[in-house]
């Protein structure tokens, strides 16, 4: 499939938010172990998603949040305020609605005697552990928006209640693992996950004009496989992971919130006794635009020669140029 000169820019401007991104977050990156879990919603939730995003996401960051907190506070475990970026998927190899938060949080938490408190295992915290806080919490909370009438489309209470029985009789899938490489490749391990969409480029393969082939990868045996779908299925999948507008797909918590950030990690690099980040380089300035590539050769280069004025359509009445 060739892909288009709009596609390219697109992609483009993509991985370059995705630099400035992680360029702006290096200056937060502590010398510790950080660590990446992901917590998935089941997919029963997918019809409740789909009328009520915009509430079901909330409540997914409230209730990542809320876990992390409530094991990171308490005393048996690191007795401090945790830091966390969280971003938000929604799909994914096929394209089918897949929601799911990935978190990375550094390895410790900051103490209220301003000590900091490492983590005591690789793991963090145990997974099945963070599993049924976050079940119990994430159901907890959509019986409460229900209740309180923020759910309007579910109309049906033994139906919900159904839903949220069987959710609490299964267990909920949370991945966690350390990233032991140097810390300096932290942030670019969260930028390939900040600024990614449902579908690139070059899993594209193929089009003959009614189906299009797409690569994915199978996660049950490892292989990467082909799938074939029409170009209106192709396009119904993509837009389930259109957000709502307005929403935010990446936050910061704890003592990574932006409120606090510059305060709560001066404080944790003197506890630690590590040096200040060092001030990012001087970006080089970038070449002018000059123009697309063009689409047949892709050689040369497409550039503007005319702008031609939209046409207004008089009902009833001929085409005309707007005055």
């Amino acid at each position: 499939m060739c892909i288009t000169p709009v596609a390219t820019a697109i992609a483009r401007a993509a991985s370059a938010a995705s630099q400035d991104w992680c360029e702006r977050q290096r200056a937060a990156v502590l010398p510790v172990t950080y660590h990446h879990l992901v917590f998935t919603l089941p997919d029963t939730l997918n019809g409740w998603v789909e009328v009520h995003p915009q509430e079901v996401y909330g409540l997914l960051f409230e209730t990542v949040l809320a876990t992390l907190s409530a094991f990171g506070t308490d005393p048996k475990r690191l007795d401090g305020q945790l830091g966390m970026t969280a971003v938000l998927h929604t799909w994914g190899q096929t394209l089918a609605r897949h929601v799911h938060l990935h978190c990375l949080v550094p390895g410790g938490a900051l103490g209220v005697d301003g000590t900091w408190h490492p983590a005591k295992s690789t793991y963090l915290f145990p997974v099945r552990a963070l599993s049924r806080h976050f079940r119990g919490g994430f159901v907890s909370r959509l019986r409460r928006a229900f209740e309180a009438g923020q759910l309007p489309r579910l109309q049906d209470r033994r139906e919900v209640d159904r839903v949220l029985k069987a959710l609490m009789g299964k267990e909920w899938v949370v991945y966690s693992r350390p990233c032991l490489d140097r810390t300096e490749t932290v942030v670019d391990y969260l930028g390939r996950y900040s600024h990614r969409v449902a579908l690139s480029d070059r899993r594209l393969l193929s089009f003959d004009g009614e189906t299009v082939e797409l690569a994915y990868k199978d996660y049950r045996d490892g292989d990467q496989k082909v799938m074939a779908l029409t170009g209106e299925e192709l396009v119904r999948r993509f837009l389930l992971h259109v957000l709502p507008k307005g929403l935010m797909r990446v936050r910061h918590f704890g003592f990574l919130a932006n409120r606090c950030r510059a305060r709560r990690l001066s404080e944790i690099r003197v506890a630690l006794e590590a040096p200040p980040p060092q001030a990012p380089a001087a970006k080089a300035e970038t070449a002018p635009f000059d123009g697309y590539p063009c689409p047949k050769c892709h050689k040369g280069r497409l550039q503007v020669t005319a702008r031609l004025a939209p046409q207004r359509r008089n009902p009833g009445g001929p085409t005309r140029s707007p005055p």
